[in-house]
């Protein structure tokens, strides 16, 4: 969980839509990630499930950025490009995820999970996994197009493959964050005001 003209507003703020689409290059080599990842170039911590599952947050603010496309694993060993966020210390308010799952004869059955709305959700060495990214966000003394083997801002594994696109800042700020995601880790994951219910239907954060 928009890829811009820098040069575009002289506070250093970036078009979160056009960040993101600079990102497809680096997450489309496929091929390139698959021969890597068998011979253990890159390293999924575990097999993804089959379905995509959406986040939002109504902000998030952290310190050390990086960015880098990678490959996820489906337990049929089948690749899925992503495009890794990492961010070494988060703070997200108004937190949403959601994940549908459609079963015989019952339909959709929707699960929903909400924290943050008086204290922020804390997470330290955060991973997110994502296919789309969107919000609106303002970047501190941000790198485009570092090689991905050689970002240091973020967490301390937060490094992709070499000469595939990077990108990496000090710190991040994006408001109306709305993410899908395949997985995401985290080293510490504290959600205050932590709600979790399943209902019929689809209900879903955005």
């Amino acid at each position: 969980m928009e890829h811009a003209a820098l040069g575009e507003a002289g506070d250093g703020r970036v078009k979160w839509r056009r960040f993101a689409v600079l990102t497809v290059p680096a997450v489309a080599v496929t091929a390139g990630l698959g021969i890597a990842l068998a011979q253990g170039a890159l390293a999924a911590s575990f097999a993804v499930s089959g379905q995509q599952f959406k986040v939002s947050a109504q902000s998030l603010t952290g310190e050390g950025f990086a960015q880098y496309g990678s490959v996820d694993v489906n337990a049929r060993e089948e690749l899925i490009p992503v495009a890794v966020t990492a961010i070494r210390d988060a703070k997200l308010h108004s937190l949403c995820q959601s994940v549908v799952t459609t079963l015989p004869v019952i339909g959709d059955i929707s699960l929903n999970l909400t924290a943050g709305k008086k204290q922020p959700v804390e997470a330290k060495n955060l991973f997110v996994d994502a296919t789309q990214l969107s919000g609106n966000a303002v970047f501190t003394n941000i790198e485009i197009g570092r090689d991905a083997s050689t970002l240091d801002k973020g967490p301390a594994d937060a490094q992709g493959m070499q000469d595939l696109f990077g990108q990496q800042a000090d710190t991040v700020a994006i408001t109306d964050l709305k993410q899908t995601a395949w997985a995401t880790n985290a080293g510490t994951f504290k959600l205050t005001g932590l709600s979790m219910d399943i209902s019929k239907g689809k209900k879903e954060c955005f």
